[in-house]
């Protein structure tokens, strides 16, 4: 294993010619025994995420077993897939072998593919994330944007998710260019230092002065025998003494009230703000209001999701539409905004695009 982006090659031994087998293998080196140095745009990277990104083509499986089998050390130790690598670290990586039939079925390279960049410089890349496209590999997804963006951007040495959006929401997703910017914004989004800012229609007619929402949130699984989705991940409103319980902080303003054409019943098309950053943290605070997002499988009626696909919205309309930071390198503010993509924009009647429109795109100062 050569030319590691992220690591410096130590002393080792000298790597078996590309191809050979030792006697009685019935796989193909990829490597002798190889010591990394972890250098400074590294340091901080979980191991098994570390080696996913620089074991490219190994199976994730086999990359867990060397680790649990403890032919991955750091520092002459035995580690955890979770351990953070540290600049300085030397990391021992045993010869990777995969037999024929494993590399034949291996999984292909992530498709290369650009987003609309809404910023872009040394430090932080800002694009605007469609809808149905899943952030990263995963959960039965083979791949994501930043898989797609690393294979676009083969020259690249550093790319990394800052934060998530859920699969069916669009809008402003962050990426880092360095591994200081990561750890700056992130640092940003865990102390709350952020605005963050979505657009969601939802059922009914939200209550004007019903202002914050401040539930605990705690994750769960479907049951089996629940159906298609037995055993997925869901998320729930809990009380506060709940073990699992976290706390999530939903701000909510209403933007217009209006009803799609052919259809009569009432929605809302609200700003809503978040103060912490829980899985479907806004899916689940609206639903449990009794205003589940037009469109959403997970948390709203079925029977009405069926009528918002007739009525032409075949996706859950929640936007990330504005996202305001400090930039990791000047320390400036910086205020982005994704208009509404053109499948919700065009279900907008002209008098909820109207008072959208007043409400114009912030500056740093906001």
């Amino acid at each position: 294993m050569k030319n590691i982006i992220g690591a410096k090659q130590g002393p080792a031994a000298a790597p078996n010619p590309a191809g050979q087998k030792a006697p009685g293998e019935a796989g193909a080196p990829h490597s002798a025994i190889t010591f990394l140095t972890v250098d400074a745009e590294s340091a901080g990277q979980r191991l098994d995420n570390f080696l996913f990104r620089h074991l490219k083509g190994v199976p994730k499986t086999h990359v867990y077993r060397i680790i649990r089998s403890g032919e991955v050390r750091i520092n002459k130790g035995r580690v955890q897939a979770e351990t953070r690598i540290e600049t300085g670290d030397v990391l021992r990586l045993p010869p990777i072998r995969i037999s024929p039939r494993a590399e034949e079925g291996g999984t292909p390279p992530a498709p290369a593919r650009e987003f609309p960049v809404l910023l872009e410089d040394e430090a932080v890349l800002a694009i605007d994330k469609p809808a149905g496209v899943a952030v990263h590999g995963g959960s039965g997804v083979s791949f994501g944007v930043i898989e797609q963006l690393r294979t676009a951007r083969p020259a690249a040495k550093f790319l990394e998710l800052v934060h998530r959006l859920d699969r069916e929401t669009s809008g402003i997703l962050l990426v880092a260019k360095k591994r200081s910017a990561l750890v700056a914004l992130q640092d940003q989004f865990r102390e709350r230092e952020t605005g963050k800012t979505y657009l969601a229609l939802v059922e009914g007619a939200w209550p004007a002065n019903k202002k914050v929402l401040d539930a605990p949130l705690a994750k769960y699984l479907l049951p089996d025998g629940s159906g298609a989705g037995a055993g997925e991940r869901r998320v729930r409103v809990v009380a506060k003494d709940h073990p699992d319980a976290m706390r999530a902080v939903t701000l909510v303003r209403v933007l217009a009230r209006l009803s799609l054409p052919g259809d009569a019943a009432p929605l809302s098309l609200l700003a809503v703000t978040i103060k912490t950053g829980r899985t479907h943290q806004i899916r689940v605070h609206l639903a449990s209001a009794g205003h589940p997002i037009a469109g959403d499988d997970k948390y709203g009626e079925s029977e009405r999701q069926r009528a918002f696909q007739k009525l032409g919205l075949k996706r859950m309309f929640l936007h990330a539409w504005r996202l305001q930071f400090n930039h990791p390198a000047s320390g400036d503010r910086v205020a982005l905004q994704a208009d509404l993509p053109p499948e919700l924009h065009a279900l907008m009647p002209p008098a909820a695009l109207e008072a959208l429109a007043q409400h114009p795109t912030p500056t740093a100062h906001d």
